[in-house]
């Protein structure tokens, strides 16, 4: 979705319908129509789901989500700025976690998250390492990209 389609998330789901237990959820934990990624993941592991559907059910009820914890989106005040650092320095490990995962300069969510978990290293490191590199990060874990 882009930018001009903030606030109309429903649409990406077509004959998909709320479920009121992560309903719930969600709204005792957002705060002004928004919700956290690492809330999400919460929610999803309380309830023993995946994040992409309780992010499929915070689209459903127009929520934005913010704070990506590999620093996409939702920081500083305004929901479309990053959080990374261009000017971090990329380990020979690293770099070679990197060529093991990235295909066509691609990297998932999750694949920055594994990475992470590996090496030890904070998931925001190696997605700022990734964009340092020009690897587009693509198939967000909770749909938002």
């Amino acid at each position: 979705m882009t930018h001009e389609d903030a606030g109309h998330y429903a649409k990406k789901h077509q004959n998909i319908e709320i479920d009121k237990n992560i309903e719930e959820k969600l709204k005792k934990n957002s705060e002004n129509g928004n919700i956290s990624c690492p809330l999400v993941h919460s929610i999803a592991k309380s309830l023993s789901t995946t994040p992409d559907k309780i992010g499929i059910q915070a689209d459903l009820l127009e929520m934005r989500i913010l704070h990506c914890q590999i620093g996409l989106f939702g920081w500083e005040n305004e929901p479309y700025n990053k959080l990374l650092d261009k000017s971090i320095e990329i380990s020979d490990t690293l770099e070679q976690e990197l060529k093991a995962t990235v295909k066509d300069d691609r990297i998932t969510c999750s694949g920055i998250w594994n990475i992470a978990k590996t090496l030890k290293m904070k998931k925001l490191d190696v997605a700022s390492a990734c964009e340092k590199k020009g690897f587009k990060i693509k198939k967000c874990q909770i749909g938002a990209f």
